[in-house]
């Protein structure tokens, strides 16, 4: 009994493999073996990589359909304003600003013209 371990030892030495396709054939019956001998990690393998790969490629479709949306809002919204720009450009008549163009009425202009009267009539009041 003692000599069977060593001759199945001796048949077990294994010579390396020689070329590319030798190599790949060896180490896909390494993992042949492996996956039978233990099938339940490899369900595993499969479970997780498996839900990887879908939920990748859902997000992947989720995002292309979503820069599909809105490259078509981007060509829609230049077509608008190309048609307002030349709309307003062809019956658009240029007049002489006008004195509210001048001043807009806006919240700051307004506080500060309302300082400025403000002012003036507590000067009025003290010379009268």
């Amino acid at each position: 009994m003692a000599t069977q371990p060593e001759g199945e030892a001796s048949q077990q030495t294994i010579t390396p493999p020689a070329g590319l396709s030798e190599l790949v054939q060896e180490r896909y019956k390494k993992i042949k073996e492996h996956a039978e001998t233990y099938p339940y990690v490899w369900a595993s393998y499969k479970l997780v990589y498996g839900g990887l790969a879908l939920w990748t490629v859902y997000r992947w479709r989720k995002l292309r359909k979503t820069k599909d949306r809105v490259l078509a809002l981007q060509e829609r919204l230049r077509k608008l304003v190309e048609n307002e720009e030349s709309a307003n450009s062809a019956t658009s008549v240029r007049k002489a600003p006008t004195s509210s163009d001048k001043t807009p009425n806006t919240p700051g202009n307004h506080a500060l013209y309302s300082k400025v009267q403000t002012r003036q009539q507590l000067l009025n009041h003290r010379e009268a």
